[in-house]
């Protein structure tokens, strides 16, 4: 396996000043004394791909300083060229350079990505971090209790062919979600086109049953309304009239009998004077015109309705008619108009027909998705089963004899990964119940776990695997196991390693010292690379403590087995 992280650049992080270092291929472990900083650059690492994010940044920048400077090359593989050609970056290099600058200015940092020279934002980082490093820290251990985290350890397991089916189900599950929230939408403008038909089918019966024709029914109605309200003084004052004009009493002549006698009185006179002849005319004019006067105030009056219950229903006419206006703040001709258009756009509507289509699409693409779903959750138990025998087995050879792992199975809501919602059960004691690892495990346990599922998963990526501290509180026999899987990933993966241990350390192809030293009153750190045998023996000498003659036999025993 060729190395994939080549060099690591640091400026101004944490008590290091500058600071520049190669890697080979294999395993490399880092060593050195409490505090002498050897996590530094396992968290620069971190940091460089997104890790430390806001204020956390501090923490890394060194004390004094204003800016600090992370930089990584990394080796372009298949994996990160394909990210990289998905994204629109130039794939032809053969080194991925990784950049993060960090600007501290009123004690808030700000931070500057960069890939090739070219900025980005914290999102594409951190989507090609997981093709870079694989960091495994006591921060990281609360992963394993993640669903997702444990499905995707599942998933990664998986070959060719169960990663077609794994394309497959996200393919039906983003079809069938596509056409579901066209559906939602879809029910939620029916559920809007129902109300509004709802309102429309109220109003044209409202309107319907009120019979608006007439665009100036209102107007003749309180005209009719005038009259009939007014009957009786009309009928009373046009009887008093035709009295005066026509009738008359014993006592009062009418209009008509006085103009008579005036008739009378005139024709003697014409006897006497023909020349009165012409007002004699006149006067019979005058006669003939009364007489039709009295003939149509007889007719009016007659006409003239007093008929309280015609009143009354006139009344709740314009009544009805006015409250329609208000209603719907239209004039009689609008509302006249209003009732036509609710008539056509009723008779063409059908709000049902795409709601239904859409139904029976979605129908059919949930059954290829639940088909996807169930072929692919028998496939992971399969898988499944797998993990489960290849995880015992590294358990066992790091000292848990008695260790029960079972991988339970729970179906959950339909997502882009199927159906499933896994979770890991542990037990290390034969007479303890499985329970879910994090609630049982201890933190040795744990740490062992994570090594085990590194090791089993250590064929399904590339990314550098860090390790930090990952020996921390076992014995010397669990130790050379633990050593034993760190350099078995080590041939597919470039492996680095903080340890304490020195059974680990003198199994590492490769061995860094971190060291802190206090020069002209600033504290510094260096990192030596230890090549000679010698330099070996002392460093693992000093990790194991003891009498120094003793213990630089012990090292020098760990460096032969290494060596045989």
């Amino acid at each position: 396996m060729k190395k994939l992280l080549t060099t690591l650049r640091l400026s101004n992080i944490a008590l290091i000043k500058e600071l520049q270092l190669s890697f080979e291929d294999g395993f490399t472990v880092l060593t050195g004394e409490t505090g002498a900083g050897k996590s530094i650059l396992l968290d620069a690492l971190d940091a460089l791909l997104g890790g430390f994010p806001g204020a956390a940044g501090l923490r890394l920048m060194r004390s004094g300083e204003n800016r600090a400077h992370i930089e990584g090359l990394f080796r372009i593989n298949k994996a990160v060229q394909s990210w990289l050609v998905k994204h629109e970056f130039d794939s032809d290099d053969i080194e991925l350079i990784v950049s993060r600058e960090l600007i501290r200015k009123d004690e808030r940092i700000t931070n500057r990505f960069r890939l090739n020279g070219i900025t980005v934002n914290k999102e594409q980082i951190l989507s090609i971090r997981t093709l870079l490093i694989d960091l495994t820290a006591q921060g990281q251990i609360q992963n394993l209790s993640d669903s997702n985290f444990q499905l995707n350890c599942l998933d990664n397991l998986g070959n060719a062919a169960y990663q077609k089916n794994l394309s497959d189900v996200r393919k039906n599950w983003n079809q069938w979600k596509s056409i579901n929230l066209k559906l939602r939408r879809l029910e939620e403008e029916f559920l809007d086109s129902q109300a509004m038909y709802q309102e429309a089918t109220d109003d044209l019966q409202i309107l319907e049953t009120a019979n608006l024709l007439d665009p100036e029914e209102d107007i003749k109605l309180f005209s009719q309304q005038d009259r009939l309200a007014n009957g009786v003084a009309l009928q009373e004052g046009v009887q008093s009239l035709l009295l005066l004009l026509g009738a008359g009493t014993d006592q009062v002549p009418s209009g008509i009998d006085l103009l008579g006698t005036c008739l009378s009185n005139i024709n003697n006179l014409v006897l006497l004077d023909e020349s009165l002849s012409t007002y004699q005319d006149q006067l019979l004019d005058i006669i003939a015109n009364l007489q039709a006067l009295v003939r149509d105030l007889d007719l009016y009056s007659n006409s003239i309705d007093t008929n309280p219950v015609a009143l009354e229903e006139l009344q709740e006419r314009i009544s009805l008619i006015s409250k329609l206006k208000k209603r719907y703040s239209l004039t009689l001709e609008e509302l006249i108009l209003k009732k036509d258009k609710l008539q056509r756009f009723l008779s063409t509507q059908n709000p049902n027909e795409d709601l239904r289509d859409l139904k029976d699409e979605e129908k059919t693409l949930v059954l290829e998705r639940d088909r996807s779903n169930e072929k692919l959750t028998a496939e992971r138990r399969l898988i499944a089963s797998k993990l489960e025998k290849q995880l015992i087995s590294y358990l066992n050879s790091m000292g848990l004899n008695h260790v029960r792992f079972e991988i339970r199975f729970n179906e959950c809501i339909p997502g882009k990964y199927g159906s499933d919602c896994i979770q890991f059960f542990f037990s290390s004691n034969p007479d303890q119940p499985l329970a879910p690892l994090l609630e049982i495990a201890s933190g040795g346990e744990m740490s062992r776990f994570l090594l085990a599922l590194k090791t089993t998963l250590s064929s399904s990526s590339s990314s550098v695997l860090l390790f930090d501290e990952i020996d921390t509180g076992v014995s010397g026999r669990i130790s050379s196991a633990i050593a034993l899987l760190l350099k078995k990933l080590s041939i597919e993966r470039q492996v680095f390693c903080v340890t304490h241990q020195p059974i680990v350390a003198a199994t590492a192809d490769h061995h860094l010292r971190v060291s802190k030293f206090v020069e002209n009153g600033v504290t510094k750190v260096e990192v030596s690379s230890l090549v000679e045998i010698e330099d070996r023996e002392q460093e693992l000498a000093e990790l194991a403590g003891g009498e120094l003659a003793d213990a630089r036999l012990y090292a020098s025993s760990l460096l032969s087995r290494r060596a045989a």
